[in-house]
């Protein structure tokens, strides 16, 4: 995973509508759901990979936990996190 704190560059959000703090709620609640995505399939295994489970867990607590940081977060701080976390879900749907 990408580092938090990098700020990516290049991220396009021209196809979101609303204020900064509107995009970076989008973009993260799609992280969140990448993850309960992943962890539902991984749960459905026949045998599943705890270690995944418990990476897949982590990662989402921290989208969760910066998720409730964007109600005060000001706008050049949820660019920084909409920068960051659409940066991740493309680094995530690649992998």
């Amino acid at each position: 995973m990408s580092d938090p704190n990098e700020e990516p560059q290049d991220v396009d959000f021209s196809y979101l509508e609303g204020g900064e703090d509107q995009q970076a709620a989008g973009i993260v609640r799609d992280v969140v759901l990448w993850y309960n995505t992943q962890l539902a399939s991984e749960n459905r295994s026949p045998v599943p990979d705890e270690e995944r489970i418990e990476k897949l867990k982590a990662g989402r607590e921290a989208a969760l936990a910066d998720q409730a940081q964007l109600v005060t977060a000001d706008p050049p701080e949820a660019a920084r996190i909409a920068a960051v976390y659409a940066a991740r879900l493309k680094e995530l749907n690649e992998s």
